[in-house]
């Protein structure tokens, strides 16, 4: 296994977490009952750290995505190397930090870990088509 696809991997970890963290702060907010109900009408009761974590495995979602085109491309072109794996792993390092970055609001650093994730997707990227 190429570094790139266990970071991939390591990606679905962070995941996970995120999707952990997420519904175990509903929970809290909204009882066993609201979690696992049709959850009409609940944003009104729900603490600002829930709405922010909701928001960041939105964003994990969103990222992530980029960042399997990104490992596809580097096993595709067999571009795999020093740099690729570098940057697949500050991806995962950022995607893990971004999450209690915006949990607790760490303003201005959470905006700063999602672009340090963001440009290393973008590293591998250019990294495998040049």
């Amino acid at each position: 296994m190429t570094p790139e696809l266990a970071a991939l991997a390591a990606t679905v970890l962070v995941h996970l977490a995120a999707m952990m963290w997420s519904q175990r702060s509903l929970e809290a907010d909204v009882g066993r009952e609201g979690n696992t109900g049709p959850r009409d009408g609940i944003e009104d009761r729900l603490s600002d750290r829930t709405k922010r974590m909701r928001r960041a495995l939105a964003n994990h979602v969103e990222n992530t995505g980029l960042f399997i085109i990104a490992v596809v491309l580097v096993e595709f072109t067999e571009s795999s190397g020093v740099l690729t794996a570098l940057f697949a792993w500050i991806y995962v390092a950022a995607r893990a930090l971004y999450l209690p970055a915006y949990a607790f609001g760490w303003v201005p650093w959470r905006s700063v870990i999602w672009l340090v994730g963001f440009v290393s997707t973008l590293a591998m990227i250019l990294l495998s088509v040049f």
